[in-house]
């Protein structure tokens, strides 16, 4: 008889399945189990866990509202041969990951995660996708605030480029985004 385990949900994991979970309706007879947003501690461990991962040194107290910001490096635009290429289907997105709903800080930490698997999976080009914001006379949270964190670290460690999208993949709502080459350590 084999012990199994249950595996522990990645932060990524649990902020989908809360976005899932508000909108479906518990059966008759059954109650409602609310779904707790991430607290200040779960995200202060989480950047904690980042920058451990990413070698930074940054304390657990500040969560990501209050922690001063670091310094940013301006990020690169992607050349335009290869934003062509991207644009018309000829160079391949390796993946792709949509913040639509999301608080900024339940987007933060979903593509941090997801750049970083991305990196270390050897993928160059994926598309992130922010929506326009154009809803209640908004310009955009995470339209404006993406390609900032992008220029700031653990994210500027991971990205060499940044574009807006083609319209076939959202234009002004989505960016397309080149991972730097990843290291390879001598076995």
């Amino acid at each position: 008889m084999s012990s199994h385990t249950p595996k522990r949900l990645s932060m990524e994991d649990r902020i989908l399945w809360n976005r899932v979970a508000r909108t479906t309706e518990p059966l008759k007879g059954k109650m409602l189990e609310e779904a707790s947003e991430p607290t200040d501690e779960t995200m202060a461990e989480l950047s904690r866990l980042v920058a451990k991962d990413t070698g930074s040194k940054t304390p657990a107290g500040p969560t990501l509202k209050e922690a001063p910001q670091p310094k940013a490096h301006p990020t690169r635009r992607i050349d335009k041969p290869t934003h062509t290429k991207l644009a018309r289907g000829r160079l391949a997105l390796e993946g792709r990951v949509d913040l639509h709903g999301l608080t900024q800080p339940e987007a933060h930490s979903l593509l941090l995660s997801f750049l970083s698997r991305a990196h270390a999976d050897g993928v160059r080009h994926v598309l992130v996708i922010t929506g326009k914001g154009a809803s209640f006379g908004s310009d955009g949270v995470l339209r404006r605030a993406v390609p900032q964190w992008l220029a700031t670290p653990p994210f500027s460690t991971l990205v060499s480029g940044i574009d807006e999208a083609s319209r076939r993949h959202g234009g002004g709502g989505a960016f397309y985004i080149r991972l730097k080459r990843r290291h390879r350590s001598g076995m």
